[in-house]
């Protein structure tokens, strides 16, 4: 790092204008690429996909769309089966069909009386709509799709026999405050902006505390331009525009502080001019690169996954990712060699206040040593006790308990269930016949399924195309339930070859099942990958190990703090005003686990690489501990505070699975630099003592590193000398 410190303070010029030139080019493509962002969420490969993109293609109505229930009742003593009735009913549901374009069935279009009560007096309907693309992320996230209960209202009630009742039902009318409207993306990077700002500006009291935010701001337009040029073989989704300044404000600024901190406090023992910029590169700027590999490793999570959206996002943080480590290990240098004349008016209050450990974070620390095995016990069983919740996580599409308990979308579902018709109907899927395909045959085999309440095939040409034909299945049970599952599984199993299954929720099992079937074995080759890096950076076996062990739990933690707000509800309204329904999008386990795996490991880096430095200076691991965390704690307290900041205003308004995403994000952060960075990292370290710092031989030379043998450590001090000695000072 040295050799590149001294390359770019020799350069001064060459590098400016290079830094300048590469912020007009990320401008520029920050302009390019913003109208060709795709919107579509695709999933080539996934049988369900295909399916629905076919009934799409062909059809131009269902697949994916959730149906919407219109139930219609009737007054007492009027049966939906008589003649005029009927027709009534029938000339309704047509007019939904004209009006909208939407695809519909009742009992008037195919003449089966399951849709019809059993009181005679209930009919309901299935109206699919055209697909309306959506932006946000793969998840479960209700009333995101085609707007068409006012327009079914519209159209029916004109048409309804005297003194029936209509009412709109089916999972997105049930869904509320799943489209949490809230801030645009401009003014939540604002916040962002500002949370740093102050931030910022407490840690250093100076107008240092603006060069961090300088390198984010050079850091994001270079993304973009990486980003560009990725587009050339990936699809970029706009969700990754939304998220990538974001997420690119708090890590540039991360690695800002770091680095920042670190020439202060080179300056405050001493160093002069150059030489506490090349003193900072040496250490802070090894560790920011580490860092940034850290993230990237987390990241090719969601780059291997065959999901074109989580893809892109994985690609547009490492990108910000690289830009941010580039900038930080480049213009800052420059930045901070010419800050070297206002930081010498200023050198007495510095060296006071940076050449020695923060003296809140140091006290804490010796806290944590001295209470080690209670400190650890308590934080791990927290840890472990969230954890355990997050094995009760719910990835399935939302049930209808967990939705409305009010409204007319509700209504209607109590009038459907009262009538004796299943709440499955809620959920039916289309299944697409090709050419040559016996109806009759696949139709009674489908009925003929334990768990299917009917099969719908009407003729006509929203139903009939080039030969083809659609089915919908009707299920008994939900899909978000295991039963609902169980008899989407046996249709499947009884097509025949050629024959596609569609539908909402047949999709997201096969997401489910491509995106997590494969992600124990991810988990292993990041896991090797991540342990041969910070075993190279600590020269250590263990402390690589303990780290991949923490990160791990972390996640843990992370998704048992998801299910309790999100899938339990605790607090989620009073915090975001949003009223959750039940269950986790099916995204968000991988998503935030990339995220927060290199994130976490950010931090990990940052105090671990300043205990070693400490160790190999000291020999000592209390030493070590307690100026490791003296040193950085208030560094990673902050960056972490940034990062929330960001991902927090993230979650504050727009689609529901977006703000679920980065509360998860918000969560992990700030469970990682509490519980885990400021009480398990010191208190473990603490408890291992010498082996922290073990790299036998055999293991260095596969490495390419020195070897760290095993020595005896200095014996403590006795708890009362080190009270006296606190009393002196």
């Amino acid at each position: 790092m040295e050799k590149l410190s001294g390359f770019v303070l020799r350069h001064k010029l060459l590098v400016s204008l290079l830094t300048l030139a590469a912020f007009v080019a990320g401008l520029a493509a920050t302009a390019a690429l913003i109208p060709n962002v795709s919107e579509r969420n695709a999933y080539p490969g996934l049988p369900a996909y295909e399916a629905n993109q076919k009934i799409m293609q062909t059809y131009g109505t269902g697949g994916y769309e959730r149906p919407f229930v219109p139930v219609v009742t009737l007054p007492a003593g009027t049966r939906a089966d008589s003649p005029q009735v009927a027709d009534q009913l029938g000339e309704a549901f047509d007019a939904v069909a004209e009006q909208t374009g939407a695809r519909v069935v009742s009992y008037a279009g195919n003449g089966d009386e399951r849709f019809l009560g059993k009181d005679g007096r209930t009919a309901f309907g299935l109206v699919f709509g055209g697909r309306v693309e959506q932006g946000g992320l793969p998840g479960s996230a209700l009333g995101e799709g085609a707007n068409l209960d006012e327009a079914i209202n519209e159209s029916m009630r004109g048409e309804l026999p005297s003194g029936a009742t209509l009412r709109v039902t089916g999972l997105d009318p049930l869904a509320t405050g799943a489209d949490t409207g809230g801030l645009n993306v401009p003014v939540k990077l604002l916040i962002t902006i500002v949370a740093a700002i102050l931030v910022l500006g407490w840690v250093f009291r100076s107008s240092l505390a603006f060069v961090p935010l300088l390198t984010a701001l050079v850091a994001i337009p270079l993304s973009f331009l990486g980003l560009l040029l990725a587009s050339a073989v990936i699809t970029v989704h706009e969700t990754t525009l939304m998220m990538l300044p974001l997420f690119g404000v708090g890590i540039a600024i991360d690695y800002a502080l770091i680095l920042v901190t670190r020439w202060r406090e080179e300056h405050a023992r001493g160093q002069r001019g150059d030489e506490a910029v090349h003193r900072a590169m040496a250490t802070a700027g090894s560790a920011i690169v580490f860092s940034s590999g850290a993230v990237a490793v987390g990241l090719t999570t969601m780059i291997v996954l065959p999901i074109p959206l989580l893809r892109s996002l994985g690609v547009g943080g490492m990108m910000v990712t690289a830009s941010s480590a580039l900038v930080s290990l480049t213009l800052l240098p420059l930045i901070l060699s010419r800050s070297e004349r206002r930081l010498n008016r200023r050198r007495a209050k510095v060296t006071a206040k940076e050449g020695s450990a923060g003296r809140l974070w140091t006290a804490w620390a010796r806290g944590v040593v001295r209470f080690r095995w209670p400190a650890a016990l308590g934080s791990a069983g927290v840890l472990v006790a969230l954890s355990v919740t997050a094995l009760g996580i719910n990835l399935n599409v939302p049930t209808t308990d967990n939705l409305a308990r009010s409204g007319s979308g509700h209504d209607g579902l109590v009038e459907l269930q009262d009538a004796g018709v299943p709440s499955g109907t809620l959920t039916s899927f289309d299944v697409y016949a090709p050419a040559g395909t016996d109806l009759d045959s696949v139709t009674g085999e489908l009925e003929a399924l334990s768990g299917v309440y009917a099969v719908a095939a009407p003729e006509g040409s929203a139903w009939r195309q080039d030969a083809s034909a659609l089915l919908t299945v009707l299920p008994e049970d939900e899909g978000g339930t295991e039963a609902g599952k169980a008899t989407i599984q046996r249709v499947i199993d009884t097509v025949p070859d050629g024959v596609l299954v569609g539908g909402n929720v047949t999709q997201q099992i096969d997401y489910v099942d491509v995106t997590y079937s494969a992600f124990p074995w991810m988990l292993a080759v990041l896991a090797l990958v991540t342990f041969i890096m910070l075993a190279r950076a600590f020269r250590s076996l263990l402390l690589p190990l303990k780290a991949i062990v923490l990160n791990v739990l972390s996640l843990g933690a992370v998704l048992g703090a998801m299910v309790i707000f999100w899938q339990w509800g605790w607090g989620t309204g009073a915090l975001l005003g949003i009223q959750p329904d039940g269950a986790i999008g099916t995204f968000v386990p991988v998503t935030i686990f990339a995220f927060l795996y290199g994130l976490s490991m950010d931090y990990e880096v940052f105090i671990l690489a300043r205990m070693r430095e400490e160790y190999d200076r000291t020999g000592s691991t209390r030493e070590a501990v307690v100026q490791g965390i003296g040193r950085t704690g208030r560094l990673v307290t902050c960056a972490a505070l940034i990062l929330f900041f960001s991902f927090a205003s993230m979650a504050s308004g727009g689609e529901l699975d977006v703000a679920i995403f980065a509360s998860g994000i918000a969560l992990g952060i700030i469970l990682d630099a509490t519980l885990i960075r400021a009480i398990l990292v010191p208190a473990t370290v603490a408890m291992m003592g010498k082996w922290n710092w073990w790299l036998p031989g055999w293991a260095a030379r596969i490495l390419r590193v020195p070897p760290s043998p095993l020595r005896e450590e200095p014996p403590e001090p006795a708890i009362s000398h080190r009270v006296a000695a606190a009393n002196e000072r």
